[in-house]
């Protein structure tokens, strides 16, 4: 397996031999200095070009980065007009994987950007890298996770009386993505916002009580009824513990009666007769 020199060699060293190739940004986890390296970390570049075209139709120039296991091109699914950006994602068979976004025009730096090479000194200086950092929620974002929540949870119930797997499991996934959002809002109020939690909250555990991460790991259930139902009921229980938490500090709103109304409907479905011939 090529280690990151090896990698960012050949990186840089295709730029620097193509003249449609002005400048070199390394964006990701490899260029955050608080991140610990492992084996899986990818290569997140991009190119800045000036013929964008002449690379999508000459595409055997991506082959001098390596023996790949797989290749794909999103920006080629579904008839996409992105129009100033392409990108190859690629896994090489040493284990390295490169996503390498060409673009023209400008330079987008996100907070973790480290720029590798600018052939016409034309970028302006970037700011240290910064990990991602949970933003505060204002009343419009913490009213629209909340009534996201409360409204899927009857579709879970529907799917389990149905004993319609995969209609409920989605359903759970939609759930127990607004929770992590509400969970990371309140994370952000005991850090001050200043702590980042990493991709997909990869950092979140560091930041939760061990009953807290004892429920969310309830969360995740297998295809049997009794446990998707007791995944929803603890779903139930994090998000309303956190979300109670984040409108006190914050002031808002908390929907108390959907919260309310909508769990007395789960417990009733989860208890309905499966001959039932009317709902209530």
């Amino acid at each position: 397996m090529r280690d990151q020199n090896q990698m960012l060699e050949i990186i840089l060293a295709t730029a620097e031999n193509n003249p449609r190739v002005r400048a070199v940004m390394l964006n990701g986890s490899r260029a955050n200095p608080n991140a610990i390296p492992d084996i899986f970390q990818d290569f997140d570049i991009v190119y800045l070009v000036t013929e964008l075209e002449w690379f999508k139709q000459n595409p055997s120039w991506i082959d001098g980065f390596g023996e790949r296991m797989v290749l794909q091109c999103p920006d080629d699914f579904g008839n996409q007009t992105r129009g100033n950006s392409y990108a190859y994602l690629m896994q090489f068979l040493d284990g390295n994987r490169l996503d390498l976004t060409l673009q023209t025009g400008q330079f987008l730096p996100d907070s973790l950007s480290v720029l590798l090479l600018d052939k016409d000194n034309a970028i302006l200086p970037l700011p240290a890298p910064q990990d991602y950092l949970p933003e505060p929620p204002n009343h419009q974002t913490f009213f629209e996770c909340c009534n996201e929540f409360w409204w899927v949870c009857p579709y879970v119930a529907k799917g389990l009386w149905r004993k319609e797997v995969i209609y409920a499991q989605h359903h759970l996934e939609i759930l127990r993505s607004q929770t992590l959002r509400m969970l990371y809002w309140q994370v952000g109020l005991q850090t001050n916002f200043s702590q980042p939690l990493g991709k997909l909250g990869k950092h979140l555990r560091a930041y939760l009580t061990p009953e807290q991460h004892t429920l969310l790991l309830e969360t995740f259930s297998n295809a049997e009824f009794t446990q998707m139902w007791q995944a929803l009921f603890a779903l139930t229980k994090i998000f309303r513990n956190a979300a109670l938490e984040v409108a006190q500090h914050f002031s808002f709103q908390y929907p108390l009666q959907d919260d309310t109304r909508v769990s007395q409907h789960l417990q009733h479905v989860q208890a309905l007769a499966r001959d039932a011939k009317t709902m209530y």
